[in-house]
């Protein structure tokens, strides 16, 4: 009798957690304190030389403090629920990069950049306000794929038809003004990369030849990516823009790992990149000359020339010491005409030491940490994957200029994000900074009732217990979700069945699905069904027998 009452009295649905707590006005605080820190700069730099207050100082504060507001009213209309750690700390190396640039402008009287750098930074927040106010949905960008890929071979191809720029066929100059399509191509080839890793997902983890550890695609899956990429750096190649073409080829093997789960495509893009590496710098005269001086730095200083940009930019780490020179009491203006690009950060280590370098290196930081955090929190594979690549965009570029002008590898002559001058590169940074907003506003926003996002119109993705997304050191809450209740995402939430990369997935490359537990046999020794049906008898009249979840295999799938 006590167990027919218990079958017929209803479940007990758990209540509803609370939603994640926007955060709006912690960014907004955020973006005060690093507009201040860059005024602050700008003001150093002016009493470091002239021993007054420069000038613009006022100009330079409302500009910039401008261009956060405006960002920051985009992100609080059109993304409540982003994480509101990633555009303060855009914001603060934007303002990083206008300071040193403003710096190194007194030693070049002739070449004053940071008026036209600041004018770049205004067209770079505006296309992020755009991005921001009308891309709805990242997932629209996957339907755009082989577009993309189309539009960024032209663009890639683009500077061909152009004279070359110390040594260099990567830019497009008409009117005064330079462009470099090669920044833009990044993020079109990382959408594309994406899209199609995420499209054919499970084909790369589970069809082809197994060939040691490593299960090797069919042709006809993986062969159109790699076409795509092939193409790419062979056009990068001819244009002697090694550093971008390094740059696609560590974005392929990290989604193509990431998609997979297979720690052996790791391998192999070691084993690639070294072969390439050693080819190219043996066979290319431009990079061999490189790699001569990485590996002989001091050699001019021997031979009575004196000593080289490397050897400049080594000369200023060592005098920067721990804690620096102070802001606009270097002298890296003698490393030469690249101390505002690719040795702007010799400058920043000259001036402000090894503890400001370890500062801007955590800024980096904890601008990828963000875009990964994003990444594991969305059960979309699109969305997952393209956070991961934009992510590792910034992270590759600060590893192998870093690495370069600190004489760890050869120099490349890539682009320090947000930092070095550079209009192409400060906009594509904004771009990329809008699209992580976007992915991470998708992933902390709460579900409603149905297990729809809020304002979405599609079904939620949490499962219970997953690890949480809260910026603020707690866990990320959902509430409700499916028909019954706990949490799990419908098919409207998810371009396939199966395909999330959620916590019983690869959700960055790191976990793969556990087998079902075995069961034990019955009393006439067949085997038990997996999860089977509750049986209508024991349920509440009036009730029909819950859905199967989402990501449960169909019937006749092991038919």
């Amino acid at each position: 009798m006590a167990r027919a009452t218990a079958a017929a009295r209803p479940a007990e649905t758990p209540p509803p957690l609370p939603p994640l707590p926007k955060r709006r006005g912690v960014e907004l605080a955020l973006l005060v304190g690093a507009v201040f820190i860059s005024v602050c700069g700008y003001v150093v730099v002016g009493l470091a030389r002239w021993h007054a207050l420069p000038g613009g100082a006022v100009r330079y504060g409302a500009g910039l403090g401008g261009l956060a507001l405006l960002a920051h009213l985009a992100v609080r209309f059109r993304a409540p629920y982003a994480d509101p750690l990633l555009l303060p700390t855009a914001v603060l190396l934007n303002g990083l990069g206008l300071v040193l640039i403003f710096r190194l402008d007194q030693d070049t009287p002739a070449d004053h950049a940071a008026p036209t750098q600041l004018m770049w930074s205004t067209v770079g927040v505006a296309l992020f306000t755009a991005v921001v106010v009308l891309l709805r949905d990242h997932r629209m960008l996957q339907r755009y794929a082989y577009v993309c890929a189309a539009l960024a071979l032209v663009l890639m191809a683009a500077p061909i038809l152009f004279p070359a720029v110390n040594g260099a066929k990567i830019w497009i100059r008409f009117a005064g003004f330079s462009l470099q399509p090669g920044e833009f191509a990044k993020v079109l080839i990382t959408v594309f990369f994406a899209g199609y890793l995420a499209a054919n997902r499970a084909a790369l983890a589970h069809t082809g030849r197994r060939m040691w550890r490593l299960r090797l695609p069919t042709g006809r899956v993986l062969g159109p990516i790699v076409a795509i990429w092939l193409i790419s750096v062979a056009v990068l190649v001819l244009e002697r823009d090694l550093g971008t073409s390094l740059l696609f080829f560590g974005i392929f093997v990290v989604l193509l790992y990431v998609a997979t789960g297979r720690t052996g495509w790791l391998a192999i893009g070691l084993v690639l990149a070294g072969i390439g590496a050693a080819a190219v710098g043996t066979l290319e005269p431009h990079v061999h000359s490189r790699v001569e001086d990485w590996q002989h730095p001091f050699a001019g200083i021997a031979a009575g020339k004196g000593p080289g940009q490397l050897a400049q930019s080594l000369f200023a780490f060592a005098a920067g010491g721990m804690f620096g020179t102070g802001l606009g009491q270097g002298h890296s203006y003698l490393i030469g005409f690249a101390m505002k690009s690719d040795f702007i950060l010799a400058t920043y280590g000259e001036e402000l030491g090894l503890a400001g370098l370890t500062a801007l290196f955590l800024l980096y930081a904890l601008l990828v940490a963000c875009g990964y955090r994003a990444a594991v929190a969305l059960r979309d594979p699109f969305g997952s994957l393209l956070a991961v690549g934009l992510a590792a965009l910034p992270a590759l570029q600060v590893f192998v200029i870093a690495g370069g002008v600190m004489g760890l590898i050869p120099l490349t002559g890539m682009a320090m994000p947000f930092l070095a001058q550079g209009g192409s590169s400060v906009v594509t940074n904004w771009i990329i900074v809008a699209l992580l907003l976007r992915i991470s506003n998708r992933a902390r926003m709460p579900r409603t009732e149905g297990g729809s996002r809020e304002g979405s119109g599609t079904a939620g993705s949490a499962r219970p217990g997953r690890p949480g997304y809260g910026t603020g050191g707690g866990p990320a809450h959902a509430s409700g979700g499916g028909a019954a209740g706990d949490g799990r995402s419908s098919a409207a939430d998810l371009p396939a069945r199966g395909t999330g990369l959620g916590a019983g997935s690869w959700v960055v490359g790191f976990m793969k699905p556990a087998p079902p537990p075995p069961q034990a046999p019955d009393t006439q020794g067949r085997p038990r069904a997996q999860n089977p049906p509750p049986r209508a008898q024991n349920l509440p009249p009036g009730t029909s027998p819950p859905a199967p979840a989402d990501d449960a295999p169909a019937p006749e799938a092991g038919r």
